[in-house]
């Protein structure tokens, strides 16, 4: 691994490109940055003021740190002296490489570095807030700190719209990938995370390209008690193959990378204010927030409006213990409803310790609370009246250990000056409770499975669809529960084979990824005697009709060129997309995770006995789950595995069909 410490932590700068090396020195002079910058320019005597080097040779010594601003080319043969020279690392900014067809240019660009580290190429550069180092060549909005968070975007727009946030959010580092050419997306967020003065970090990803080191990452940022959220860009695209299955559709898009962060363990936000503020929560709290949540606020209106805003981002406030209870009705008296969330009403309003003593009383009961209070604003108000509640909420924290959140119902009630304050205090006001609310769950994401590691990705290759018979007969011997059944290449063949099975008979013709639309689906039949032929069909499967169905699911794994392998789990049938009841997992997977999965399918209490119905037995579905995972693991060839619908009943769970995928060569 490459070591980055000069390039983001520099005590030299070089940098070349007259216009963009004026920017680059206005933006370190502005930041502080008290090392050397030394503009290296054939023509020039001095850039910005600052005396120019004709060559990299004149140089006094090998800078830690280098802004390329010149053309592709020149970037090239830059890049390989300083290379030769023992330069720390450098930027390459300019664009019109790989993403411009010119991928020999930039392999060229990535031996010439060798082993000096080098961002992008077409990258705008690192701001260290820390150090003021800035190898940036444009404004931004940050100011220099102690200590922060990191942030890092593979979208040098959207890390530079972020850095113009007012909501007090402390930033250490601002960086951006480029193509990356060398320096991938881990090894970057990594380099960032080992300073101790970073607290957490937040990036805008538009690909993963090393899924595995990415879950490292994140284990170890864990373990060193920095959170990571994420916004992953690209939940609309289309799935890399258009494989003509269920699970190819219900899992395309955002559902594989979704599944991945949550087994990482990284917390995974829609919107930029929600990053901001996940990122205040973990800078102040850690990498995890308790889910026992309660609110507090002087207006039934506000409290009705968290209740509602909070149920879309899957938080609930559990009911108020009886002790808890009993104290808060001593203190606001008998006309105060107790309740969570909690209308304190106005009685207590600028009696400070009478305010302290409910804050904190009902704080005490919960993991976190949430205090909603928007100051009025101090350009043509007087706030004054409202700093006996702030107090309050600054004291209950202090008193609990729990993290109190003052809680702004629109994101300008609070302004950045006092933000910032009270962050230093230790406080972390939320703006908005459109993000406040989403952050504060991305904030409770738990930890991944210790070790975890996703499947390592296969490369695309040809494929055959197995048929159907085919396919039961590998889930069979994998332990997956089938129907009784014969197949044979005529019907003819066939009537005389079925003639041994009992009960109502489903006809099949084989060959078909999707047997019902082609109209390859008979059932409810006594015999396959006298049947017509099913055009297109390369043989028939003749079985027994599954019967004392209570549900029916769709299990379907598929290997992922990015995440490794995900698995989807949803109530199915022909109706499944329809449904669209579905979760998706990310391999490997416990059967607990596989039944955390299933409880949260929204039709999870048609299978938990749902207005006195028959039980089904989820066992069995979790154990053919984890029949299909260990086939997956235990073959390579296999590309995709799905059943639908598994049949599941009171005892046991049945694939009444399925397909299987494989690599043809």
């Amino acid at each position: 691994m490459r070591d980055l410490e000069r390039l983001l932590r520099p005590k030299s700068i070089a940098v070349l490109g007259a216009g963009w090396a004026e920017n680059v020195i206005e933006q370190c002079r502005k930041m502080g940055f008290d090392g050397p910058i030394w503009p290296v320019h054939p023509k020039r005597s001095e850039i910005a003021g600052v005396r120019a080097f004709s060559s990299l040779a004149d140089l006094p010594v090998a800078p830690d740190a280098t802004f390329i601003g010149v053309n592709r080319f020149a970037t090239v043969e830059v890049v390989r002296e300083l290379a030769a020279m023992g330069a720390g690392g450098a930027i390459c900014f300019a664009s019109g490489w790989e993403e411009a067809g010119e991928a020999g240019l930039q392999a060229e660009l990535v031996k010439a570095a060798g082993d000096m580290p080098i961002l992008g190429p077409n990258c705008y550069g690192v701001i260290n807030y820390l150090d003021g180092a800035l190898l940036w060549p444009d404004q931004h909005g940050g100011r220099r700190v102690e200590r922060g968070v990191a942030l890092l975007s593979q979208s040098s727009n959207i890390v530079i719209n972020l850095t113009m946030q007012a909501r007090g959010l402390p930033v250490a580092y601002v960086a951006c990938l480029g193509n990356a050419a060398q320096v991938g997306l881990a090894a970057l967020a990594g380099a960032l995370l080992a300073d101790d003065r970073v607290t957490a970090i937040g990036m805008y990803v538009e690909g993963i390209d090393d899924a595995p080191a990415f879950a490292a990452l994140a284990e170890a940022a864990r373990a060193a008690g920095k959170g990571v959220v994420c916004i992953k860009s690209g939940k609309t695209e289309l799935s890399r193959v258009a494989a003509a299955s269920h699970t190819a559709s219900l899992a395309g898009g955002g559902a594989a990378s979704s599944a991945f962060l949550r087994s990482a363990g990284v917390a995974e936000v829609a919107t930029l204010d929600a990053l901001i503020e996940t990122l205040k929560i973990f800078h102040l709290h850690g990498p995890q927030i308790g889910e026992r949540l309660c609110s507090l606020s002087c207006s039934g209106g506000e409290a009705g409006l968290v209740a509602d805003m909070a149920a879309p981002s899957g938080i609930d406030f559990p009911p108020v213990p009886e002790a808890t209870r009993a104290r808060l009705s001593e203190i606001l008296g008998p006309i105060v409803a107790i309740a969570n969330p909690l209308d304190y009403h106005t009685f207590i309003w600028g009696d400070g310790p009478r305010t302290t003593d409910v804050f904190t009383t009902m704080l005490e009961a919960y993991d976190a609370g949430i205090y909603i209070i928007d100051p009025p604003r101090p350009d043509r108000c007087d706030p004054s009246s409202f700093q006996p509640a702030l107090d309050a909420i600054e004291a209950a924290q202090a008193a609990t250990g729990k993290p109190a959140f003052p809680v702004g119902s629109l994101p300008e009630n609070f302004d950045e000056d006092r933000a910032i304050a009270m962050i230093e205090r230790g406080i972390c006001p939320l703006m908005g409770l459109a993000s406040a609310l989403p952050a504060i769950r991305a904030a409770q994401t738990p930890a991944a499975r210790p070790g975890w590691r996703p499947w390592a990705a296969l490369p695309e290759r040809p494929l055959r669809m197995l048929d159907e018979a085919t396919a039961k007969g590998r889930l069979a011997a994998a332990g997956v529960a089938v129907p009784r059944g014969v197949c044979a290449p005529t019907l003819a063949d066939l009537a005389p084979l079925a003639a041994g099975l009992t009960g109502r008979l489903a006809l099949k013709g084989l060959g078909f990824a999707h047997k019902s639309e082609m109209g390859a689906v008979r059932l409810g039949l006594t015999s396959v005697e006298g049947q017509e032929d099913m055009p297109g069909a390369t043989g028939y499967l003749a079985e027994e009709m599954v019967t004392g169905t209570i549900a029916e699911l769709l299990v379907g794994l598929r290997r992922d060129p990015v995440y490794g392998t995900t698995l989807t789990l949803g109530f199915g049938g022909v109706e499944a997309e329809l449904l669209a009841d579905t979760v998706t997992l990310c391999l490997p997977v416990t059967t607990e995770e596989v039944m955390a999965g299933l409880r949260q399918l929204r039709l999870w209490p048609l299978l938990d006995g749902y207005r006195g119905r028959a039980r089904a037995d989820v066992a069995a579905v979790v154990q053919a789950v984890m029949a299909m995972q260990n086939l997956m693991a235990k073959n390579s060839a296999l590309e995709e595995i799905e059943i639908n619908p598994l049949m599941v009943g009171a005892a046991g769970a049945v694939a009444a069909d399925a397909v299987i995928w494989e690599a043809s060569e």
